[in-house]
């Protein structure tokens, strides 16, 4: 890649592959995926991430709906679709079109999972609900992610992430308690639903070793956004006690919240005694600890306001960075404020390979964000990049399914790979 193709973005080095030889945590299963957008997407590409073999099934018209979110482009494709679909391949089917539908079928029918997030009922009305795939596939794991459930009074309403935000008191936890409720700028709960989603699939996988049968496993995003609620909503149900926004001190411990340097902000969290006292003997102030105001959890929380008062005066004092250090030092739980760039810039990002570049059809390399696990003998796939619309179509179908040359130019003739098959 010459240097005018950069623009602007950062340099990055390429990814360093796992050991030759080494297996995979997940080898073998065949994933046929229905999803689109960002909660079913996660769910796959971490399948894929642990070795599974995924085949996104994609509309010829367009699409994922994110390959059209233009936050960043690279080689015509968005950087919302290369960040959730690695390793896949994809096929281009038209389910409005019998054939198409017949297909799908089929793939369906050698899958080991299934995942698919369309509006409940769609894919019974396309011939590809659980019952039908199942009934000449038992062991097949069929996963269906929604905003609502499957069933239930609400089982055909849509939903998108900030509105589950909304609806399940979560946004009422963030921000300022003089300021209006906040979304999470990330799809924390699209993105969340997505691992709760993979989880789901690979336990019922293991379940099927011990069974010898397959099963339907559902998620959706108003269930996981209350599961998130966590301490917060069993505070409530235990007291009757609604909680509030806190801004960036949580109620129950403290020092605990954003605190500015000379220079810059940095977040601190000393959740416990022991941490405060840490941090009473770095700033050189150790009869803070013995402070009765400040000696126990309770009390620290109680007196917040002088606390605070204390340790904004100290941290004004110095430049973030050498309160980093010093902080650190202590091992005292501390770290700068940064933007995305400063993040990616970091040393934590480098030290841990997190940002890689890897080669893709017609961008020449897209980066990569690896994903989150590590594991010491079965290391997660190599990554390859989200893939094109319908670029494996031809291959898939005659790989999985045993179509020749004359069936896929039949296939391709009657429309059921959109008005033409885009290949790399």
């Amino acid at each position: 890649m010459n240097e005018e193709s950069y623009n602007g973005r950062p340099r990055l080095q390429a990814h360093i592959a796992r050991p030759a030889g080494a297996p995979l945590p997940l080898a073998g299963p065949l994933v046929i995926d229905f999803t689109r957008v960002v909660a079913g997407p996660v769910c796959t590409q971490m399948l894929a991430d642990l070795g599974a073999r995924v085949v996104k099934i994609e509309n010829p018209a367009g699409g994922d709906d994110l390959r059209h979110m233009r936050l960043a482009v690279l080689g015509g494709e968005s950087a919302p679709f290369l960040a959730y679909n690695r390793g896949k391949r994809s096929v281009a089917l038209d389910l409005a079109h019998p054939e198409g539908r017949s297909v799908a079928l089929e793939l369906a029918r050698k899958a080991d999972v299934v995942v698919e997030n369309f509006t409940t009922g769609v894919m019974e009305r396309l011939g590809l609900g659980y019952q039908t795939i199942a009934e000449a596939n038992p062991r097949l794991v069929f996963c269906s992610i929604s905003a609502y459930g499957r069933s239930g009074t609400y089982a055909s309403r849509a939903g998108y992430d900030p509105v589950v935000q909304a609806e399940s008191g979560l946004m009422s936890l963030t921000g300022f308690e003089d300021g209006p409720p906040l979304r999470m700028g990330p799809p924390m709960i699209d993105i969340s639903t997505g691992m709760m989603a993979c989880n789901a699939v690979l336990a019922a996988l293991l379940a099927r070793e011990h069974t010898g049968v397959g099963q339907r496993v559902e998620v959706s995003l108003f269930d996981n956004a209350a599961s998130i609620t966590g301490m917060f909503g069993m505070s409530y149900l235990m007291s009757g006690v609604t909680p509030t926004r806190f801004g960036q001190a949580p109620p129950g411990a403290s020092p605990v919240g954003l605190f500015n340097a000379s220079d810059a902000p940095f977040y601190l969290t000393c959740v416990n005694d022991r941490l405060f006292r840490r941090l009473a003997e770095a700033l050189e102030r150790p009869e803070l600890a013995d402070d009765p105001r400040f000696v126990t959890n309770p009390a620290r929380a109680a007196h917040r306001d002088a606390l605070y008062a204390v340790l904004d005066a100290i941290f004004a004092t110095r430049p973030r960075d050498a309160w980093m250090q010093l902080l650190q030092a202590a091992n005292v739980p501390a770290g700068p404020v940064r933007t995305i760039d400063e993040a990616f810039a970091s040393p934590e990002m480098r030290a841990r390979n997190v940002a890689s570049e890897i080669p893709h059809p017609t961008a020449g390399t897209v980066p990569n964000i690896a994903p989150p696990f590590r594991f010491s003998l079965t290391p997660p796939a190599d990554p390859v990049a989200a893939p094109l619309l319908g670029q494996h179509t031809s291959e898939v179908l005659d790989e999985l399914l045993g179509y020749d040359e004359p069936r896929l130019a039949a296939l391709a003739a009657a429309g059921v790979f959109g008005p033409q098959e885009r290949k790399a």
